[in-house]
């Protein structure tokens, strides 16, 4: 048992859309990562997305739905099965919460994050 430095954990890498698993919660993966321009539309059909941004801001696009904001200090969560893509214009430090195994893709064409540990 230890505390981590959220802010120590993303001086470690500089890529975009690679997240790093920082601690395991349950059978949950704690990961932060960095986003700057738009991923693709996908969605999780037995898991819902949890983001929590920790510096900047970014946009969740719903499908069909107007784009929603969320800043530092929020979080958001896309229900199971609902299409979205998350995009930033500048970038923007988040944490997630996904499943252990839950490719970050989910049904994108798009090939999945290896999810390192650092």
């Amino acid at each position: 048992m230890k505390s981590i430095n959220l802010a120590e954990k993303l001086s470690l890498f500089q890529t975009h859309w690679d997240p790093k698993v920082i601690a395991n919660y349950n059978d949950n993966d704690v990961m932060v990562v960095k986003f700057k321009g738009e991923y693709p539309f996908h969605q999780h059909a037995s898991t819902d997305d949890f983001f929590l941004v920790l510096e900047g801001e970014m946009f969740m696009d719903i499908e069909g739905q107007d784009s929603i904001k969320v800043r530092a200090g929020e979080l958001f969560i896309v229900p199971k099965g609902v299409v979205h893509r998350p995009r930033a214009e500048q970038e923007v430090k988040v944490l997630l919460i996904e499943p252990k195994g839950e490719p970050n893709s989910g049904d994108a064409d798009r090939p999945a994050a290896a999810k390192d540990h650092i």
